[in-house]
């Protein structure tokens, strides 16, 4: 008889994600379930990646990135956020920013020490923090405005509070912390002395709303990982290129973990993320824009047809409520049922929940071609009114 394997993640279901997105290929349906573009990135990105394999600079990268790719991150910080990095001691260059998550997690947690959360969550979050030995915290947000819970934020908060992790724009509600929602969570970092990991990936997908780093707020330059993501910022999300920026001590730690992780990141994607970083601001007014105007395609169709469309400011995604046309099932049973009879795919939002989900919502994502969208509502108007 053989020892049992790690429990914290041989325990670990198949992800939703892999389920809804074999049931699609199946039924041939239109994946709104995952979110990833249908669309390849900018031309000169992948061109300047491809001419870079073939210049002789194909072995280790620095330990925390190549120097232009550094130097590239901490200029974006400034030009979009108004904080000043220091390249070479406050970047660390990940591959990919959930790697980022793990190996800024690694460097904070220690068993015992708590760690608040906000759900619907990224479902990466808690496994890592669980194998860590770290205690989760978790307040949930509400449908359908997804408010700040204050009282109940702040008696998450004690003296064992390690980090808050603070994902806005956020997956998968679309929501964008408001200035004020982000003082309140200020004030609490500081009272408690911790930490905070902002996950930040969708930081150039916002509409018609800013989004403000919890790192620029007073005090909080010494508190904060911020966390970005070449995927998503440049429709690239295969590259799997992050960057953690962070202050000296703590990026030091966070570039050991990264050590013991993956070491480095392929040099030619670096090369082609720090050109892109340094594209004029104009790329990602569009990159917005276009995003925008997906989601009001997807968006105003799913309301016509009657979902409860809830309000979205970033990210890819939309939640629907189902109530109105799910006639009593779930959000996992009705998601199946629209991924056979209408061939469009949905997430359950349940999966974005650690315990007691609410069932009635399910995620879209509509980082899709408008033709594509336009063709997924034909499908749904279609299965309505058979």
């Amino acid at each position: 008889m053989t020892k049992a394997f790690n429990r914290q993640f041989a325990d670990l279901p198949v992800t939703i994600f892999t389920v809804m997105s074999a049931l699609a290929r199946q039924h041939g349906a239109i994946n709104l379930g995952q979110g990833f573009p249908d669309q390849e990135g900018p031309q000169d990105m992948i061109r300047l990646a491809a001419d870079a394999l073939l210049d002789g600079q194909n072995q280790y990268a620095p330990l925390t990135g190549l120097p232009e790719l550094r130097a590239a991150v901490a200029q974006a910080n400034l030009r979009f956020h108004g904080i000043t990095v220091d390249a070479d001691s406050e970047v660390v260059v990940t591959s990919g920013a959930t790697e980022a998550l793990a190996a800024s997690l690694m460097a904070l947690i220690e068993p015992g020490d708590e760690v608040v959360l906000m759900e619907p969550l990224y479902d990466t979050y808690l496994p890592v923090i669980r194998q860590l030995g770290g205690v989760p915290r978790i307040v949930r947000l509400q449908a359908p405005d997804w408010a700040l819970p204050r009282q109940a934020l702040a008696d998450a908060f004690s003296a064992r509070t390690k980090a808050i992790i603070l994902n806005s724009p956020m997956n998968p509600t679309g929501k964008v912390f408001t200035a004020d929602e982000l003082a309140f969570i200020a004030t609490l970092v500081q009272q408690h002395d911790t930490f905070a990991i902002c996950d930040e990936v969708y930081e150039h997908l916002v509409f018609n709303t800013p989004h403000i780093s919890l790192m620029s707020l007073p005090g909080m330059r010494e508190r904060c990982v911020r966390i970005g993501s070449a995927g998503k910022s440049f429709s690239l999300t295969g590259w799997k290129v992050g960057y953690a920026t962070a202050p000296a001590p703590l990026a030091a730690v966070i570039a050991k973990a990264h050590q013991n992780l993956v070491f480095a990141t392929p040099p030619n994607l670096q090369r082609a993320v720090a050109f892109g970083l340094n594209k004029d601001t104009a790329y990602f007014t569009t990159l917005a824009q276009d995003m925008a105007t997906q989601g009001a395609i997807l968006a105003s169709g799913l309301q016509r047809l009657g979902f409860g469309v809830l309000p979205y400011q970033g990210s890819y995604f939309i939640m629907a409520d189902i109530t109105p046309l799910a006639n009593g099932q779930d959000d996992v049973a009705f998601t199946r049922m629209l991924t056979e009879q209408a061939r469009v795919t949905a997430i359950p939002a349940s999966a974005f929940y650690a315990t007691e989900p609410p069932r009635n919502l399910i995620r879209f994502a509509f980082c899709k071609r408008p033709e594509v969208l336009m063709e997924a509502l034909n499908r749904l108007e279609a299965w309505k009114n058979r």
